[in-house]
Formats: structure tokens, C-alpha cells, sequence
């Protein structure tokens, strides 16, 4: 498999480009605000939705244009803006072992943060007049927020289905890496077939990756950053416990229920969980669902011209499903 590093050689230029003026967008003549923002762009990290829309636009047109770059800043800003707002619901002190920007200003400055970037990004499709591109990404704000609130909703009663988890990673996260695909085609005045095709390539793909993840959090170990058995803490209800809900008994399942609602905290009890989730099979239930999505998206990549942006695609499309942060 190859590294990210190689991956993004394609493009790196382009990247280079991308983080100048991403840091350019964010200044204000507020000097707070510019000491927070400053603070947030310390580190540019790994670049993946503007990676995904200056490839897309290159298997596509002949090279990313202009219009590229607009698109590629406004869903990133737009996920910047999500992620401060998403550590003030969570209360969350730390993301990736950095301080939230709640945990040092407090919710109220985190919150008008957030708020400032979901604006900018809007603002800067409107200031290359490019509606085309801002249609697309109002429409992943729009089903971002719905899986957010959905949920937050099931999390009340713990009555997640299967098919309401992938209508809620579909909306909180593949609509966004669909955004990124989609944002990429309309740079390059795709048809708005290819546009409709890429949204779904990215969605797929965004499916596969959420699954990924929801994964790390059954391993011993991992490079993420995120503590074994966070989202059970958390009483997020992913597809390999879902996977042992549906496969136990009443009685079986209204005790992991219990663990979940009142005893997530409880380091002991989760374990167990865990380990009665390895043993259900919910882990190979959950990378065989990851691997059918990841099947569909390579499919789609296929009906395309063999380049070398497409190449780099399918490379980017194996990191995703293989990494181990």
C-alpha cells in the first residue's frame, strides 16, 4: 500500500497552494479570532477532502483549475467549522491530542468560531460566483447537520438499527467526502451526470470510511488517538455492537443495553462488551459491510479514462480502508 505521502505527490503543488490560502481565508482584522485560527492551522494535518477534490477534478479535466482551489477551500472550511462545533456538543477537552478550541476559549468564542468559518466558506464561492459549487456544499451542511441530530436522537433510547446507522453515517459523514467529489467534477464543468456519479462515489467511499473508524475503536491498540471502547463511553451505537444486538437474545440484548446507558464508564463492563462483540463476529460483519462499500466505489472509479489522478484515486481509495489512524 502506498503512503500518503505518495499518494498526494500528484497534486503536491497544488496542496502547497491549498494551505496558503486556507490560512489566507481565515484572517480577520478581529486579532482574537486570528490568534485562534492561527492556533487552529499550527498543523495542516492530512489534507484528505482537498486531496480528494484536486484528484477528482484532475482524473476528470486535464489538470485542477482555479475554480478547483475555491471549491476545495469551501469544504474545508465548512468541515473546520463542523469539528469546533462538534467538540462544544461533545464537551470535549482534546481532538487528537491538541486542545479544543472550547476546552481554551470557552463555548461561547468556540461557537462564533465556528460560525465565522461555515460563513467564510460560503462567502468564498460567492466571491469567485461560483453557485454551482456552493449548491453542492449547502446540500452536505444541510445532511451533516440531519445526521448529527439523528443521531443525537436515537442516543436517548438506544434504538439504533442497522439501517439507521448507515442513514446516519451516510448524512453526519460520507455526505461530506461526497461534497469534496462532487465539488471536484463541477470545478471542471463536468456534466451534471458525472457530478451526480462523483456525489455518490464519495458518498460510498465516506460509508466505508465511517466503518473504518467505528473499527478502531474495538482494537487493544491503535494510532488514533482515541481510547478503546470511546464510543461505547460515549453510548454511540456502531455497526459491530449493533451487529450483537441483533444477534442476541432479549434478554442478552437488554443487559448490553444497561452496559451502555448506565455503566459506559465502567472500564470493566466495557471490556466485556468489546470482547462479546469480537465474539459475536461483529468485527467481520462490520469490515465485510466496509468492504461491499468499498467494492461499489472502486466499480464507479472504473467507468472512467485510466490516468494517472485516477490511479492516485485508487490508491487514496486502499489507504482509506487500510490505515491504522
Amino acid at each position: 500500500m502506498k503512503s500518503l505521502k505518495e499518494i498526494k505527490h500528484i497534486v503536491y503543488e497544488d496542496l502547497e497552494a491549498f494551505e496558503k490560502e486556507f490560512k489566507t481565508a481565515m484572517k480577520t482584522q478581529v486579532s482574537l479570532l486570528n490568534h485562534i485560527t492561527k492556533y487552529m492551522t499550527r498543523s495542516k494535518g492530512k489534507q484528505m477532502r482537498p486531496l480528494f477534490t484536486f484528484l477528482i477534478a484532475g482524473m476528470i479535466g486535464q489538470k485542477p483549475r482555479e475554480a478547483t482551489m475555491t471549491g476545495a477551500l469551501m469544504v474545508e472550511l465548512l468541515h473546520t467549522a463542523t469539528l469546533v462545533h462538534d467538540d462544544i456538543v461533545d464537551d470535549a477537552e482534546k481532538r487528537r491530542g491538541k486542545f479544543t478550541i472550547n476546552a481554551l476559549w470557552k463555548n461561547k468564542a468556540a461557537v462564533l468560531v465556528g460560525d465565522f468559518l461555515l460563513s467564510r466558506g460560503l462567502l468564498v464561492s460567492l466571491e469567485k460566483k461560483r453557485f454551482d459549487l456552493l449548491t453542492i456544499v449547502a446540500e452536505a451542511t444541510k445532511e451533516m447537520s440531519e445526521g448529527e441530530l439523528l443521531q443525537i436522537e436515537k442516543a436517548r433510547h438506544l434504538d439504533i438499527t442497522e439501517e439507521v446507522y448507515f442513514e446516519i453515517i451516510r448524512k453526519k459523514t460520507a455526505s461530506l467526502i461526497a461534497s469534496c467529489c462532487a465539488v471536484g467534477a463541477a470545478s471542471v464543468d463536468a456534466d451534471p451526470k458525472t457530478i451526480d456519479t462523483m456525489w455518490r462515489f464519495g458518498e460510498l467511499l465516506g460509508m466505508a470510511f465511517q466503518i473504518k473508524d467505528d473499527l478502531f475503536d474495538y482494537q487493544s491498540f491503535n494510532k488514533t488517538g482515541k481510547p478503546t471502547g470511546i464510543d461505547i463511553k460515549e453510548k454511540k451505537m456502531t455497526l459491530p455492537l449493533i451487529y450483537l444486538l441483533q444477534n442476541s437474545s432479549w434478554l442478552q440484548r437488554k443487559k448490553y443495553i444497561r452496559i451502555v446507558k448506565y455503566h459506559n464508564e465502567n472500564q470493566q463492563k466495557v471490556a466485556s462488551l468489546i470482547k462479546e462483540v469480537k465474539q459475536a463476529g461483529g468485527l467481520e460483519y462490520a469490515k465485510q459491510k466496509m468492504n461491499d462499500y468499498y467494492d461499489e466505489a472502486m466499480s464507479i472509479l472504473s467507468g472512467f479514462p485510466a490516468n494517472e489522478y485516477r490511479q492516485s484515486l485508487e490508491d487514496l481509495m486502499k489507504y482509506t480502508i487500510s490505515r491504522d489512524k
